[in-house]
């Protein structure tokens, strides 16, 4: 009876951009399902340009799910060499890499 239905999803864009300067990606929005497929395409085209270090500046990502962390973490694994910067990363994402990749020396994180 006239009820309203689920509420609307939050913003569902994430904007990926590259680096002005240096290798590397810089990322807005939130990392989820619905974004992954996005996600998963830059850190394809990333690895594809790869050398020695890429940079992953999230400061601007709120929201990254264990799915986006994988996506990340199998990235760093597949490279040939060198390493991922991550930059500024949501909270989650260091704690997911630390309790299911504790030993993955490929990505470095520097914090907020």
């Amino acid at each position: 009876m006239g009820g309203q239905g689920p509420a609307a999803p939050q913003s569902t864009a994430l904007e990926v951009d590259p680096l002005s300067g240096r290798s590397g990606i810089r990322v807005r929005g939130e990392i989820s399902e619905v974004t992954r497929p996005r996600w998963e395409h830059a850190l394809t085209e990333l690895s594809q340009r790869h050398q020695g270090v890429s940079y992953v500046e999230l400061s601007e990502v709120a929201f990254i799910d264990v799915a986006g962390v994988t996506a990340l973490a199998v990235t760093a694994m597949d490279l040939n060499s060198g390493r991922l910067v991550i930059e500024a990363p949501p909270p989650q994402l260091p704690r997911v890499l630390e309790l299911f990749w504790p030993d993955l020396d490929r990505i470095e994180v520097a914090s907020r």
